[in-house]
């Protein structure tokens, strides 16, 4: 899915210093894409005091809501697409030559690498509302400039302990492994959780984010709703979640970024000049195929780039 803002904010996410265990709450910035009658989306990542966690720099929820899907095609650059549907379906078609069906349950992995095009369309109203979560991946510099690649994952591993059940699809917890190809070591789980407790083993070396998708959980001592984004630093050893009622939990991990990392609209570069170049490449029809390419199925409808503000980019550091 694309970020549809029409003035975007320019961001500058810097690699983290690890910080230990903390607990934060990250309220979600509301967000209409498509216009008045467009979906409406609660987005977590990127927040001024905190625009990573690992190498996740986006996280949008969308749903469950009774609304069409169609966002034509638009460019990515220097990240990883990760589309984990709830309910719903949706058509994904990009340059590369994919076309399939995104069904609950099921990862869809795009890498855009040195640049990609794609569309998203919500199939026949009879499939339901929907409800899912995008996230992108920032890659890291030694493939950020690489080919672009799409993936399907249709059976992620699921990992179960005393009241809960873990599909992973991205990562591994305990011997459950994910076959999704990320770049930097990560971590993303859809946690379903029975009344109770039940106890995540977590690798200290990653920092740590909770989202709850339904229901409601305490989570590391914090009462936690859906809507924001619970922030857990590194240095965890383990997660203890309680329920009064059955739940279901996103869990984000991964090792702190190394890099400096740039976003604007749909680009994800290292530096401003980075991203204004995929933007200006956008833009100019000989350029945008050559390094985007075609979006089968939709002529010559696209997403327009919006302007770069007439400033540069300065570093936004973590508050």
């Amino acid at each position: 899915m694309t970020n549809l803002e029409d003035r975007p904010r320019e961001q500058v996410c810097d690699a983290a210093p690890r910080r230990g265990p903390v607990a934060e709450v990250h309220e979600a910035r509301d967000v209409p894409l498509g216009g008045v009658r467009g979906m409406r989306v609660r987005r977590t990542l990127p927040q001024r005091a905190l625009p990573l966690v690992g190498a996740w720099c986006f996280l949008d929820e969308f749903g469950p809501q009774d609304v069409e899907m169609r966002v034509l095609p638009h460019p990515h650059t220097g990240l990883q697409t990760v589309t984990w549907p709830l309910e719903g379906l949706i058509r994904h078609r990009d340059s590369v030559g994919s076309d399939v069906v995104v069904r609950p349950g099921q990862l869809d992995l795009m890498t855009a690498g040195h640049g990609v095009a794609h569309s998203e369309f919500s199939l026949d109203a009879a499939s339901g509302p929907l409800h899912a979560v995008q996230l992108w991946v920032a890659l890291p510099e030694h493939v950020a400039d690489g080919p672009a690649t799409f993936q399907q994952v249709t059976s992620p591993p699921v990992w179960s302990g005393p009241g809960v059940r873990a599909t992973v699809f991205v990562g591994a917890i305990g011997d459950a492994h994910s076959p999704a190809v990320v770049h930097t070591p990560l971590l993303g789980a859809d946690l379903a959780l029975d009344a109770g407790t039940a106890r995540v083993a977590l690798d200290p070396a990653f920092e740590h984010a909770v989202l709850v998708l339904r229901g409601s959980a305490d989570v590391a001592g914090v009462p936690l709703g859906t809507g924001p984004l619970l922030y857990l630093g590194d240095a965890r050893e383990e997660l203890v979640l309680r329920t009064q009622a059955p739940a279901r939990v996103l869990l984000l991990g991964g090792e702190p970024l190394a890099q400096d990392v740039v976003m604007f609209w749909n680009f994800v570069g290292s530096d401003h000049e980075t991203v204004a170049r995929a933007r200006a490449d956008w833009e100019d029809p000989e350029r945008r195929a050559a390094r985007f390419g075609q979006v089968p199925g939709h002529g010559s409808d696209r997403i327009p780039a919006p302007a770069l503000p007439n400033v540069r980019l300065r570093p936004r550091r973590r508050g």
